[in-house]
């Protein structure tokens, strides 16, 4: 079994298209999308479109469910520019998307942990940010991990969510593969405290994954695509988001979401 496992779009749809024409040269048996889909102020109608089109197993994450259930005052600047930007079609679509799912017997899929959206599975966040250079969050230990996957059964576990490209295998031998964001590599969070996300290269990240036969372990390649991120950069940009212009040029935080905010128009 040969699963391309994508994840984190946020609507960035040259990364998409340049990774799925990647995913089309090496072949796959199947493509699973692990979330977070549309939301930012890149292509989000677009983006839903083209991952309607092409029916691939897909889970909803967060902020699927944050631009269809909280109200617009009250939503984030990338939430909100999603959510006007979508049509009918589109949400009903998102609204359809399960929150998990299971690719085959033994491979489950969850966008953050198993039972949350909202955290992270194989990064723990700290306090501390600044201190010693520290960015506020470092990869989770084996043990913390594991109590995240209680209950969880199979050999592979898919998940998304922290935009960090990781694999790490589990005592009782389940593999965690997250293969990081397709569609923006850098971020800065303060739930549930201060933290930036740097993945250090502009490249969409994906994650090919292959059992050559049944009862071998896991062969897993992640995956970093080039694409033409200077587009996106620009239009986040004219969408009045240098925070995300500065993370798709480099892969680092440059200026926050809070300085882009508070910039004059």
């Amino acid at each position: 079994m040969r699963i391309a496992a994508v994840s984190d779009i946020h609507g960035n749809l040259p990364a998409l298209e340049a990774v799925l024409a990647e995913i089309a040269r090496l072949g796959v048996d199947v493509v699973v999308n692990l979330g977070d889909i549309v939301s930012g102020p890149l292509w989000p109608r677009e983006t839903a479109q083209r991952l309607m089109a092409l029916d691939l197993p897909t889970i909803a994450g967060n902020h699927e469910r944050q631009l269809l259930t909280i109200p617009r005052a009250r939503q984030s600047a990338s939430d909100a520019h999603a959510a006007a930007a979508l049509g009918e079609a589109e949400r009903a679509w998102l609204r359809r998307l399960p929150v998990a799912l299971r690719l085959a017997e033994d491979v489950a899929c969850c966008h953050g942990t198993p039972a949350s959206d909202l955290h992270y599975l194989l990064e723990t966040v700290t306090t501390g940010f600044g201190i010693d250079g520290s960015r506020g969050v470092r990869a989770a230990s084996a043990d913390e991990v594991a109590a995240r996957c209680a209950g969880v059964e199979g050999s592979l576990l898919l998940c998304g969510h922290s935009h960090v490209p990781r694999a790490l295998r589990l005592a009782g031998g389940m593999l965690v593969v997250n293969p990081g964001s397709v569609g923006l590599q850098a971020y800065d969070d303060d739930q549930p405290a201060v933290h930036w996300v740097e993945v250090g290269s502009p490249h969409a990240r994906w994650a090919l994954v292959e059992r050559r036969r049944p009862g071998v372990d896991w062969d897993v390649a992640l995956m970093a695509t080039a694409y033409d991120w200077e587009a996106a950069a620009s239009l986040a940009e004219r969408n009045g988001r240098g925070d995300w212009a500065d993370a798709l040029r480099t892969g680092h935080v440059g200026r926050t979401e809070a300085a882009s905010r508070a910039a004059p128009p």
